[in-house]
C-alpha cells in the first residue's frame, strides 16, 4: 500500500511599504511580519519606498514595481502583502503586473481574524468586517461584475451580477448585523445580572500577544489557547477568580489590541470590547520585552478613552519581565506591577494589588435592630456573616459583615 504525504509548503511572501515619514518603518514591517507568519506565510523579503505619498495607481511607482515584477518571477513570490491599504485599481494593477496575489494588511487581519474566530459571535463579526471591505472592491473584479451601460443596445431586463453581488452582500451585512444585535444584547444581560448579583468583573486588555491569555490560565487555570502569535484571542473567556482576602471576582480575557485597527474590525468587536467598559477594573497588559511597549500601552490608553473609561481603575501589568531589559523606563498608567505569567513570578503581588485596588464590596459593622424588625434581622444573618450578637434592653446588637449595598438599606441602624 502507497501512502502520499500532504507536504503543503508556506507561501513564499514579500512584504511592500510605502515609507512616508508618518510612523517608523522597521517597527511597522516587524508587526506586519508577525502577522505574516502568525497566517502561515514565509517572509523572504521586504521592499520599502521612500515617497511623500503612495502612487495613485500602482502604491510605489512604475520603477520600483518593475523591479518587484522581476524579483517575484525570479526567486517563485506566491504573495504580495503590503504595509498600507490598497485602492480596488492598485491592487488589480500590481497583480496585472507582477501576475503574483496581492493583500494588504486589512486584508491579512481579516484573514487571521478568520482563521482565530471559534464563537458563533466571534465568526459573525469578522464576516461582517470581510464583507464590508470586499463590498467597495467588488467594481474591480473585471469587464465580468461591471455596470450595463445606458443608451440604444446597452439596455436589459434584471441586473447585472455586480449588482446582484451588491445587493447580496448588503442584504447578507444587515442579516449578520441582526444576529449580532441579538448576542449583543444577551451579553448586556449578562453584565446587568452581574451587576445586580453584585459580581466584580476585572478585565484583561492590551496589545496583541503580550500574554493576556497565559496570564488568564496563570491565575484561573482556564484552559484559554496562549500562543506566541497574533490575534490567537478573539472571544471573551470569562472565569471565577478568588483573591487573597477571599473576594471572589469575574476576570475576564478579551481580543488584543493592534495600532492602526481596520475600522471595520472596531466596528465589528465593540459589543467585545464593552466588556472592558463595564469593568470594575482593568489589568493593561503589555509586553515588556518588546521595544515597542511604550507604543503598545498608548494604544491601549486610546482605546480606553474611546470607550469611556476614564473613570475606571486601570493597573498597568508589564508581563514578560523574565526577560526584558529595561522595565523603569516604561510609562505607565494608574498604578504598575511587574510579572511573568509563564514563570509565576509577581503573581501574588498582582493579586494582592487587584485586591486593594477593588472598589470594597463588603463592609463591618455594628447594627442595632429593634425586636419588631426580626424578619430585617433574620435577612442581615443570612445574607451577612455575623461576628457577634447580643439581645439588650432596644433591641439586637449585631456585628456583621455584608455587602455595602445591602447596608445602605440600614443605615439609621448602625451603631
Amino acid at each position: 500500500m502507497e501512502y502520499l504525504i500532504n507536504d503543503q509548503k508556506p507561501e513564499r511572501a514579500v512584504l511592500v511599504g510605502v515609507d512616508t515619514g508618518e510612523y517608523d518603518m522597521d517597527s511597522a514591517f516587524r508587526e506586519l511580519s508577525q502577522l505574516a507568519e502568525t497566517s502561515g506565510a514565509e517572509v523572504i523579503a521586504t521592499l520599502c519606498q521612500k515617497r511623500q505619498s503612495p502612487d495613485g495607481a500602482t502604491y510605489i511607482g512604475a520603477g520600483r514595481l518593475e523591479e518587484l515584477r522581476v524579483y517575484c518571477a525570479d526567486y517563485e513570490v506566491d504573495l504580495l502583502i503590503f504595509e498600507g491599504e490598497l485602492t480596488p485599481s492598485q491592487q488589480r494593477n500590481i497583480e496585472k503586473s507582477t501576475d503574483v496575489r496581492v493583500i494588504d494588511r486589512t486584508m491579512l487581519i481579516l484573514d487571521i481574524f478568520a482563521l482565530h474566530a471559534r464563537s458563533g459571535e466571534g465568526k459573525l463579526q469578522v464576516e461582517i468586517a470581510q464583507l464590508k471591505y470586499s463590498l467597495p472592491r467588488l467594481g474591480g473584479k473585471g469587464t465580468e461584475l461591471s455596470r450595463l451601460g445606458g443608451g440604444i443596445g446597452t439596455r436589459g431586463p434584471g441586473e447585472t451580477k455586480l449588482e446582484t453581488d451588491k445587493r447580496h452582500i448588503r442584504r447578507r451585512i444587515k442579516s449578520l448585523e441582526n444576529d449580532l444585535e441579538t448576542l449583543k444584547k444577551r451579553r448586556k444581560l449578562i453584565r446587568e445580572r452581574r451587576k445586580k448579583d453584585e459580581v466584580t468583573t476585572v478585565a484583561i486588555v492590551g496589545y496583541t500577544n503580550a500574554g493576556k491569555s497565559t496570564l488568564m490560565n496563570a491565575l484561573t487555570n482556564a484552559g484559554v489557547i496562549a500562543e506566541n502569535k497574533l490575534f490567537v484571542t478573539l472571544d471573551p473567556t470569562a472565569r471565577q477568580l478568588r483573591l487573597p482576602g477571599g473576594r471572589n471576582v469575574m476576570l475576564v480575557d478579551t481580543v488584543g489590541l493592534i495600532r492602526r485597527l481596520p475600522h471595520h474590525l472596531v466596528e465589528a468587536f465593540l459589543s467585545t470590547l464593552e466588556e472592558a467598559a463595564a469593568a470594575d477594573l482593568i489589568l493593561n497588559v503589555c509586553d515588556a520585552s518588546d521595544p515597542e511597549c511604550t507604543e503598545h500601552l498608548d494604544v491601549t490608553r486610546r482605546l480606553l478613552d474611546e470607550l469611556e473609561c476614564g473613570d475606571t481603575a486601570v493597573i498597568s501589568v508589564l508581563n514578560k519581565c523574565d526577560i526584558a531589559q529595561d522595565t523603569d523606563a516604561l510609562p505607565v498608567l494608574g498604578k504598575s506591577i511587574r510579572i511573568s505569567a509563564k514563570t509565576g513570578e509577581g503573581l501574588d503581588a498582582l493579586l494582592q494589588l487587584i485586591d486593594r485596588t477593588l472598589p470594597p464590596t463588603r463592609m463591618r459593622v455594628r447594627i442595632r435592630l429593634p425586636y419588631s424588625m426580626g424578619g430585617d434581622a433574620a435577612r442581615l444573618r443570612e445574607d451577612g456573616e455575623v461576628h457577634a450578637e447580643s439581645y439588650e434592653a432596644d433591641g439586637v446588637l449585631l456585628d456583621i459583615t455584608a455587602s455595602i449595598r445591602l447596608l445602605d438599606q440600614y443605615k439609621p441602624y448602625m451603631v
